[in-house]
């Protein structure tokens, strides 16, 4: 008999269901079996779970035809569960590994109607917090089973469903069932408990509780919040269903304690809604108010309870401002102190650049110019990538928008002829920061620049991740050297629109970058590119390069490691040279971070050896190559547009996934054959394993995955989304 069934309810947590799906199935324990329910969610968690379905028989997907809401969604997946026990897990948290193996060996000997375990709250900062299991059992109870009645204080630990397994068959028995709508843990977890005979506490931290910074209805302003006190009446009714009348006083004051919570959220009840808010809490007061009385909180809390008790209203916000400006000038007073000894700077540059912000400053209070765009791309390097493909697109559909680049002085030399630009750090730029409408770029502006109201900032990203990107490089210290993860998110909150080029990429920028932006799943505008030249574009490209007809054209392009500086994969470009042959010409392209470090545009001796690093377009390199030679550099998901071949060359795979930290097991996925060592590189060509069938089946999946959305006309929709609010088809998503 399968063990344990989990229940993973999915609803617009595509960023995460992978981790916590393989946080399951990677567990030692194999008797147990996932069951998926697809909520009718709007983004891909209901192809996550078709995908996992597939690969895996211990997983079932069921899809939903309409949303019902958390609790009726798990209801559909109890229905289907067949384990010994139930264990609901929502799809954007996850389990600590190994510990199934204790629950296991728990449940075995003990066999309880109900298992609590122990969870810490993982936080965006990737700080942990602990729950209150060690002040409800200072001492472990043990592998012993307990009433409620026996110890009450079990009420005291957090009523969620996902930090308890549940014996399937006393649900059946005692017929409860998640009630719909909101705060549905409540009327399903309390009732559980008095229900229960037997009761087991295991204090290992196995649940991941992830503190979502955007999304969750935890941090959701409005009024269904006021559903809680529904739900409060069910577990009342349970109170009396059951006869629990010795336990009344307990539940009473833990229903008080969740109402102030709540209460005292301002991420979930509005200031307009509190005063009533306050007088719900006021009457639920009275209402189940045990008649014998009960225990009052010592401190700030109890007198809560008094405030409730007499309907003060005005005494109680009073309380709970004096106590938010007490927490305030303790914050205050400690980011003075952190202020008191300043990094040292040079004088001059400091002076001149505060007068410059300063007169930023200034300019923000002068109108929006509703006609200026303002693009950038890799820091101020010149014309590329996706914001280019935009400009484009722009000029062609906008020509009432005047376009203008940011660029850095000593790359006004790439810019293409006929670019409006503004060299960056100059008065000019600076004003054109303060008052353009639009603002369009495939990394952030700095710090300096507001998000002004009326004015609209894209984010293009410039790469579909291999490698952790955002909040998540905070578990990856070697790769993050130096981040502000506070402000990076600062800036992630200016991004109106982020334009990603397939779901995968929508789903990793949405655990990376969380906050309240739209989504543009479109594809990647500087793709157009690669879609929509002719054969006689090619011809011409290939001919600059010195590609003449049947000459083998390889591109040699790998990714850049920030955490091993200097670091670069072996390669003998001459070795491999020879195992191409007489007809082979190699293209060598460095990661664009090396611009400073390069002597510039060379060849080298050999004539079919040449180093294209700063060849301002990447795309018609990609379009003159017939192999790309690459790492985990996103490149390969803009080469595979083209349907040709791609090898990957990951020498360093094992050092790199563990170091930097991956999202995807690109060696296991790759479009094409893998090398892990230069000897296998030089094989891979001299078999010609590039054009073999196995080769192009396996490019076929990549693209199927991850170039759907590559038409021709990505740039095109951009435009008409961000610049005259035209609606988009569905593959758009709105929110993260």
């Amino acid at each position: 008999m399968t063990l344990i069934s989990f229940v993973v309810p999915a609803f617009r947590v595509q960023g995460y269901l992978r981790e916590c799906l393989d946080s399951i199935l990677g567990q030692p324990v194999t008797d147990i079996e996932v069951i998926g329910v697809d909520d009718c969610s709007p983004d891909a968690g209901g192809d996550i779970l078709a995908e996992y379905a597939a690969r895996d028989d211990r997983v079932r997907a069921v899809r939903l035809d309409h949303n019902v809401g958390l609790g009726p969604a798990r209801n559909a997946g109890l229905d289907q569960a067949v384990g010994e026990y139930v264990w609901f897990v929502d799809g954007d948290d996850w389990l600590a590994p190994d510990c199934l193996a204790e629950v296991a060996a728990r449940l075995h000997p003990t066999r309880p109607d109900v298992l609590l375990v122990d969870h810490v709250r993982a936080h965006w900062d990737d700080t942990v917090t602990r729950s209150a299991m060690d002040e409800v059992f200072p001492v472990p109870p043990g592998p012993v089973t307990f009433r409620l009645v026996d110890r009450p204080e079990t009420l005291e630990l957090l009523h969620t469903a996902w930090n308890r397994l549940i014996r399937r068959q006393f649900l059946v028995d005692t017929g409860l069932r998640f009630a719909p709508g909101w705060y549905e843990d409540v009327s399903f977890s309390y009732p559980l408990l008095l229900a229960a005979d037997r009761i087991g506490v295991l204090d290992v931290v196995c649940v991941h509780y992830r503190q979502r910074r955007a999304g969750a209805i935890t941090r959701t302003r409005g009024e269904r919040h006021f559903e809680v006190f529904e739900q409060w009446h069910r577990v009342f009714q349970e109170v009396d269903r059951l006869g629990a009348e010795q336990l009344r006083s307990a539940v009473f004051a833990r229903m008080m304690w969740h109402y102030l919570t709540v209460l005292g959220n301002d991420d979930r009840i509005a200031p307009e809604l509190r005063p009533t808010f306050f007088a719900r809490v006021a009457i639920e007061h009275a209402r189940f108010r045990p008649p014998g009385g009960h225990r009052i909180p010592a401190g700030v809390e109890g007198l809560k309870h008094r405030l409730v008790a007499a309907g003060r209203w005005r005494t109680f916000s009073a309380l709970r401002t004096s106590s938010q400006v007490g927490q305030a000038a303790r914050r205050s007073a400690v980011r003075v102190r952190r202020r008191m000894v300043p990094p040292a700077r040079l004088a001059a540059r400091a002076a001149r650049d505060l007068t410059l912000r300063g007169y930023q400053r200034a300019e923000r209070r002068r109108p929006l110019d509703e006609h200026l765009a303002l693009y950038a791309a890799y820091w101020y390097r010149g014309y590329a990538c996706n914001p280019a493909a935009i400009y484009e697109a722009a000029r062609r559909l906008a020509p009432q928008i005047r376009g203008v680049w940011i660029v850095r002085r000593d790359r006004v030399h790439t810019l293409p002829e006929g670019v409006e630009y503004v060299v960056a750090g100059t008065v000019a730029y600076h004003r054109m920061l303060a008052r353009a409408r639009w603002l369009v770029n495939n990394v952030n502006f700095p710090d300096s620049v507001d998000h002004r109201p009326g004015s609209v900032h894209v984010q293009t990203h410039h790469g579909t991740p291999v490698k952790v990107m955002g909040l998540d490089q905070q578990r990856y210290p070697l790769g993050a050297t130096g981040m502000d993860f506070a402000g990076l998110l600062r800036r992630v909150d200016r991004w109106d629109f982020s334009v990603t080029a397939n779901s995968f990429s929508t789903q990793m920028w949405e655990r990376a970058y969380p906050a309240a932006y739209t989504t543009l799943e479109v594809g990647y505008p500087r793709n157009d590119r690669l879609v929509n030249a002719t054969a006689e574009e090619v011809l011409r490209l290939r001919a600059e390069l010195g590609a003449g007809l049947g000459e083998q054209v390889v591109l040699y392009a790998p990714t850049h490691r920030e955490h091993l500086p200097g670091y670069r994969p072996p390669f003998d470009p001459t070795r491999l040279l020879d195992a191409l042959g007489p007809t082979g010409l190699l293209l060598m392209r460095s990661h664009y971070f090396h611009d400073r470090d390069r002597p510039g545009r060379s060849s080298t001796d050999r004539a079919r050896i040449v180093d294209v690093s700063d060849h301002p377009r990447v795309e018609d390199l990609y379009l003159a190559a017939d192999v790309l030679v690459t790492d985990y550099s996103s490149a390969m998901f803009d080469y595979a547009v083209l349907d040709r071949p791609i090898v990957l060359y990951a020498p360093d795979w094992d050092a790199y996934r563990l170091t930097r930290g991956v999202y995807l097991d690109i060696v296991a996925q790759a479009p094409g054959p893998v090398a892990r060592t230069f000897a296998e590189l030089l094989d891979v060509f001299r078999d010609g394993e590039p054009y073999s069938s196995a080769a192009d089946r396996a490019r076929a999946r990549f693209r199927a995955r991850f170039c759907a959305l590559e038409d021709g006309h990505a740039a095109e929709r951009v435009v008409r989304q961000v610049f005259f609010g035209e609606p988009l088809p569905r593959t758009s998503i709105e929110g993260t």
